[in-house]
């Protein structure tokens, strides 16, 4: 039973094109147990969850939804490629279905309730966001959730200045250990509404938050997530999901006391909008001298349809260059600042090992002499032991690159550079991740130039 004092919330996983589960789900809950949606303090959900969520909390009309699920399978599976295909913009098609269903005031409603779970791109965190300005705000965050990096793209959506990609790359199920968390997933695991696997397989895995069953069904609900079956397939997901959300309902006491269990008691919305409208080019398209003379003319068709889809994205990016261009200068600057400032440190760390006290601290580490003490370093180093592990070797390797090949470094300072080529390279491993120098060359060879 719910704790009406405590309160309680709603979390849907996230889960691609199976997002129907959750229609079907969500369908059965308004239905049957109004309450428990209309009372819920909040609303969360991740990727498919949080459209979900957005559709259920935000006025948008569930029945919508799913022919629009349908729709976006349908056009995916029309590609020789499928949702891999040049031509198959989904955000494209997120963003249009959730224009034309949600309402002008859904982020009235969805403010404060709906939670929207988020990847910050910056540092890998989750952020969930539950306050929205207008109805742009709530769409953009709403394809910020579902941007899966390569998959949909690969310059990551913002939301106020800040980019992000799918929630469930961090949170997949929001709250998913809150005791008053109802969590709704289409895989077999620990969550409340979810198809019930293999009770004699015990085997389970936590993927970001979210409980699955280690079983061949779910191995291959994943794949659907991804790739969308037909849609009659669909459409026996979403009923299975209105037929689990029921049983959840009747295990805790939840339905109404003049409820009776019809035999066919699933919506007629839904079993409208699942059912797969059969034309005569559909038909003609699945058949098989059709699929093979397809198959055998996408080498021809792919470079044309490659070359129209993306003069359309161009066309469609031509008010976010500015500020993609922006970020990406950013990240590459960061990148290559971190690598530098690494390599500048492993091979400074690598000198200060042996200071030779011919030279002081900061001559030392000065970096237009620093090579000028190469030689007193290598008088002494018969002595020591000098430890390194592979990514000594990487940095040092990198660094030796940038000193005598970059061409910003003079001649001067990459004859300099010089000695670094005769680091020995014979190294005897003495423990996992050591190694120590062995033999050294007699000390009388080992002169500064």
């Amino acid at each position: 039973m719910l704790d009406r004092e405590r309160g309680w919330s709603v979390s849907f996983a996230g889960c691609g094109f199976l997002g129907v589960y959750h229609i079907g789900a969500a369908t059965c809950l308004q239905q049957h147990a109004p309450h428990i949606i209309r009372d819920a303090r909040h609303i969360y959900g991740a990727s498919a969850g949080a459209l979900a969520g957005a559709v259920l909390v935000g006025g948008g009309s569930l029945a919508e939804a799913c022919a629009d699920v349908l729709a976006l399978a349908k056009e995916a599976r029309k590609r020789n490629l499928g949702p891999l295909h040049p031509s198959f913009n989904v955000i494209k098609i997120i963003r249009d279905g959730l224009m034309k269903n949600l309402p002008e005031n859904t982020h009235q409603l969805s403010s404060g309730r709906l939670c929207i779970s988020l990847t910050r791109v910056s540092d890998g965190k989750n952020a969930l966001i539950s306050n929205f300005d207008s109805k742009e705000e709530v769409v953009q965050a709403l394809i910020c959730s579902s941007f899966v990096p390569i998959y949909c793209g690969i310059i990551p959506p913002s939301f106020r200045g800040v980019r992000y990609v799918d929630g469930g790359i961090s949170d997949n199920l929001p709250h998913y250990e809150s005791k008053n968390t109802i969590t709704v997933s289409p895989f077999a695991g620990e969550c409340d509404i979810c198809p019930k696997g293999n009770s004699a397989n015990f085997h389970e895995m936590n993927v970001t938050n979210t409980s699955i069953q280690f079983s061949l069904g779910n191995l291959y609900r994943l794949t659907q997530a991804l790739f969308p079956p037909e849609p009659k397939v669909l459409g026996e997901i979403c009923e299975q999901g209105y037929s689990d959300a029921l049983k959840f309902l009747r295990e805790n006491g939840m339905l109404p006391l003049y409820f009776f269990e019809k035999k066919n008691g699933y919506p007629l919305a839904l079993q409208e909008a699942c059912q797969e409208q059969s034309g005569f080019y559909a038909q003609v398209s699945k058949l098989f001298p059709v699929r093979v003379m397809s198959y055998l003319m996408l080498p021809y068709t792919l470079p044309v349809e490659s070359a129209y889809s993306l003069a359309l994205r161009l066309v469609n990016w031509f008010p976010d260059i500015p500020d993609d261009v922006r970020w990406m200068q950013e990240q590459l600057c960061q990148i290559a600042g971190t690598v530098y400032s690494r390599a500048k440190s492993k091979l400074f760390c690598l000198f200060s090992l042996d200071q030779p006290s011919c030279c002081s601290s900061a001559q030392f580490y000065n970096a237009n002499t620093l090579f000028k003490c190469w030689g007193c370093w290598r008088r002494r180093r018969a002595t020591d032991f000098f430890i390194f592990n592979i990514m000594d070797w990487c940095y040092l390797t990198l660094t030796c690159v940038c000193f005598m090949f970059c061409p910003c470094v003079s001649p001067a300072l990459r004859e300099r550079a010089e000695p670094l080529r005769d680091l020995p390279l014979n190294a005897t491993r003495c423990a996992p991740g050591v190694f120590i120098r062995s033999a050294p060359p007699p000390l009388a060879t080992a002169r500064a130039p």
